[in-house]
């Protein structure tokens, strides 16, 4: 039988996710909720489902999983009311912008034994996946550091910016998540630097537009995460791990393959300039990852305490920038 989807958000990111529920064996978009009486349209009209209200969707016996793509502030209400009625849910990052009220979300799923799954889709790209096999099949040998590149060919709106938790809960969050997934421990202690060098309008929104990260396991594993919100030659998303056996690295992704040898010296076609371009097979591999997941009744690749783990870090990046000392993640989660 077809998981049956409704599709919470027929934005930007709500047609990605439509489209990838669209394509997956074993699912169906029935429905799409959206204020935007055009976008829920558009959608209506590219997946021949209905549209309905968030209410009516609650209520739908024809509904199995939702999706939900609304605004931030909605994510952790609309996962509590979903899990009560028994239908899955697949949820952007980031839950919430507060732990305590992450955790308390998280509890509601866990007494309604609910379907969780959080969108870290990074996870789900092809290159690093193999990167993680290489880690999974003793390849590259213990891990000792991960490296993590990811820059924005430009910043996003003022108005984002300033409703988006900042970038360390907005853009560096999917980084905390890709550093624990591929150093195999948590994390035991943060130390983050942030400036303002892209936009000063981002410094006056309360934000930082450039940031590091060193994060340190028990162990002494490390991880290094670089973000800037401006690489004028593209979108730029890179992963190194060194193990002591050996090296894997997921390199760039350009707009094609082509490379030109000429006498002038050698030519490749730009980066791919748009994260859900750059993205497209790890969305798509995500939500075929949720579906078996709810299908097998098994626990969801990225879960909500994953969610939780990374907000978390996040925080305590904030708080190494703000108080410029090494911050124990035991300060942030208790």
């Amino acid at each position: 039988m077809s998981l049956r989807f409704g599709i919470l958000g027929a934005g930007r990111i709500g047609k990605v996710h439509a489209r990838a529920v669209a394509s997956t064996p074993g699912a169906t978009v029935v429905a799409v909720a959206d204020p935007l009486a055009e976008a829920a349209r558009q959608v209506a009209r590219d997946y021949g489902c209905s549209i309905r209200s968030i209410d009516e969707i609650e209520r739908s016996e024809d509904i199995d999983a939702v999706v939900i793509c609304t605004p931030t502030d909605t994510h952790a209400e609309l996962i509590e009311r979903f899990a009560r009625r028994g239908k899955a849910v697949f949820c952007e990052k980031p839950i919430d912008l507060d732990v305590q009220r992450v955790k308390q979300c998280l509890r509601v799923v866990a007494e309604e034994g609910a379907t969780l799954m959080v969108g870290f889709n990074r996870r789900f790209d092809p290159d690093f996946m193999a990167v993680k096999a290489a880690i999974d099949d003793g390849s590259v040998g213990k891990v000792e550091m991960v490296t993590i590149t990811s820059r924005d060919p430009a910043p996003p709106p003022i108005d984002y910016i300033r409703r988006s938790g900042g970038i360390f809960r907005d853009m560096t969050i999917h980084d905390f998540d890709m550093a624990r997934w591929l150093l195999g421990e948590e994390v035991e202690t943060v130390v983050a630097a942030a400036s303002v060098l892209v936009d000063p309008e981002i410094g006056r929104a309360g934000d930082y537009d450039s940031v590091n990260v060193i994060l340190r396991t028990a162990s002494g594993r490390q991880a290094v995460i670089t973000n800037s919100r401006r690489a004028v030659y593209g979108y730029d998303q890179r992963i190194e791990v060194l193990g002591d056996r050996g090296m894997a690295a997921a390199r760039n992704t350009h707009e094609s393959n082509l490379e030109m040898a000429l006498a002038e010296g050698f030519r490749r076609p730009p980066l791919l300039n748009f994260f859900m371009t750059r993205y497209t097979a790890a969305y798509a591999n995500e939500i075929a990852a949720f579906v078996a997941a709810v299908r097998d009744g098994t626990v969801p690749p990225a879960t909500g305490d994953d969610g939780l783990k990374a907000l978390a870090l996040a925080d305590a990046a904030v708080k190494s920038v703000a108080e410029g000392r090494v911050v124990r993640l035991s300060e942030i989660v208790g």
